[in-house]
């Protein structure tokens, strides 16, 4: 059986919140165990799971340079969605907002996305099986254990999800430094799908042409362009402003 690392004491403890089924054995420093680590142990074995005690130096070299703070987890390898169970709930969902990510490769960037989506309640992240980065230990590190509860679907064709997307009633927003009309000047609908381009290159063309609009976040000063984890929690907490109060229809134009 595959299996991946979870590093650090956050990561952890969210996962034996979400999934604790998923963890086969923890790693604890050897020795005596700061607050955090003995509640963690106290937590995993109240759910009869392996606790094993290693020296420091093991886990420096299991969590390769990663802060470990004295914990990791051995958990199956991470198991993504099946995309049908994605479009079985679009047509009759009157509000959801889809996550879609075109080709983010770095682990930090996208555990940080991970961690903004599930933040504001966003759910489902579709993400390429080429050319971008997969749920890794860094990953779920830098999530902060938001993995746990995100519903998270690889595939092979973002264009025919979109598609797939469209078909249920949802817009497709890109956001796109060239685009005339900016993040904020828009009302999302609540049936939503927001696409992100991958860094440098941004969005793919074929991908561009699936939107129904673009928008970009304005910049004031002498840089082109935000981080894409730092744009990417501008615009899921505005669509998330807008949510949270009456319902909104189709977008303006």
């Amino acid at each position: 059986m595959e299996q991946d690392l979870i590093v650090g004491v956050n990561p952890i403890l969210e996962k034996l919140r979400a999934a604790p089924e998923g963890i086969s054995k923890i790693l604890l420093a050897r020795g005596p165990l700061r607050p955090t680590l003995k509640s963690l142990e106290t937590d995993a074995r109240k759910l009869q799971i392996e606790i094993q005690f290693v020296d420091a130096k093991e886990l420096d070299y299991l969590a390769h340079g990663q802060n470990h703070q004295g914990a990791l987890a051995q958990v199956r390898a991470y198991s993504y969605a099946p995309f049908s169970e994605l479009e079985s709930t679009t047509s009759e969902a009157r509000s959801q907002t889809v996550l879609i990510l075109d080709g983010i490769t770095d682990p930090r960037n996208f555990g940080a996305i991970l961690r903004t989506a599930e933040a504001v309640g966003a759910r489902d992240i579709i993400i390429p099986k080429d050319r971008s980065v997969r749920i890794t230990p860094v990953v779920l590190k830098a999530s902060a254990g938001a993995v746990s509860h995100l519903r998270i679907y690889r595939l092979t064709n973002l264009r025919r999800a979109l598609m797939s997307l469209k078909s249920s009633g949802f817009w497709i927003v890109g956001l796109d430094a060239n685009a005339t009309e900016t993040y904020d000047s828009k009302e999302y609908p609540n049936k939503l799908g927001i696409v992100l381009g991958s860094e440098g290159r941004g969005l793919r063309p074929l991908i561009t042409k699936q939107c129904d609009y673009l928008v970009r976040i304005p910049m004031k000063g002498k840089m082109p362009s935000l981080n894409v984890s730092v744009a990417a929690a501008i615009l899921l907490y505005e669509v998330s402003r807008q949510h949270s109060g009456v319902d909104k229809g189709k977008p303006d134009g």
